[in-house]
C-alpha cells in the first residue's frame, strides 16, 4: 500500500483528517436512473445518522452518475464528492476506509485483501466466492438493504470483524 499519498490524496487527507471513512464507488449501467437515486438516498441517510463518519465518493465521469450524485449529495456535510482517483491513490483510500460500498467487480476482489468489508450494490455478482467467504454482502440498489448493511457493520463489532477477517 502506497505510503506517501499524492497531492490529490494530501488535499483529501486535510478534509477527512482522522475521521472514519466509508468509501463508495458506483458506475455500473444497471444502477443508472432509479438505482443511483436510491443509492444516493441511502447514502444521505447514512451520512445524517453517522456524523462521525465521512463518506468519500470518487464520482464516475459518466453524466448518468455525475448528475444525480452531485445534485443529491453535494450539500451533505459529511459526504465528500471527489474526482475519480488514480489506482495507487484509490488503493490508499481503500486501505484508509472502514467500509467499502461499491458496484465494482475489481474492488470486490481487492478490498478483502486489505481487511475491508464490502457491500455490493448489485443484485448478483460474478465474484460469488467473496460472498461465500463472507467478505462481501450483496445489498443491490435497495435503499433499506444498503442502510441495514452499513448499520450492522458500524454497530455490531463481531459482525464487522467476521467480514473484515474472512478470506
Amino acid at each position: 500500500v502506497k505510503k506517501t499519498p499524492s497531492k490529490t490524496i494530501s488535499n483529501i487527507s486535510k478534509i477527512i483528517s482522522d475521521k472514519n471513512i466509508i468509501l463508495v464507488t458506483g458506475h455500473r449501467r444497471e444502477n443508472h436512473g432509479d438505482g443511483i437515486i436510491k443509492i444516493c438516498e441511502a447514502l444521505k441517510e447514512i451520512a445524517v445518522k453517522n456524523i462521525n463518519y465521512i463518506i468519500v465518493y470518487p464520482v464516475h465521469l459518466n453524466p448518468n452518475i455525475q448528475n444525480p450524485v452531485k445534485t443529491m449529495l453535494r450539500n451533505v456535510e459529511n459526504i465528500v464528492l471527489i474526482n475519480p482517483l488514480n489506482y495507487p491513490d484509490f488503493i490508499w483510500m481503500m486501505n484508509r476506509a472502514k467500509i467499502i460500498i461499491t458496484d465494482s467487480g475489481g474492488i470486490q476482489e481487492e478490498a478483502p485483501s486489505l481487511g475491508k468489508p464490502v457491500l455490493v450494490m448489485r443484485d448478483v455478482t460474478e465474484r460469488p466466492e467473496a460472498v461465500k467467504a463472507g467478505t462481501v454482502k450483496i445489498v443491490g440498489s435497495n435503499h433499506q438493504k444498503i442502510i441495514k448493511g452499513v448499520s450492522k457493520l458500524l454497530d455490531d463489532k463481531k459482525y464487522y470483524k467476521s467480514m473484515s477477517h474472512a478470506h
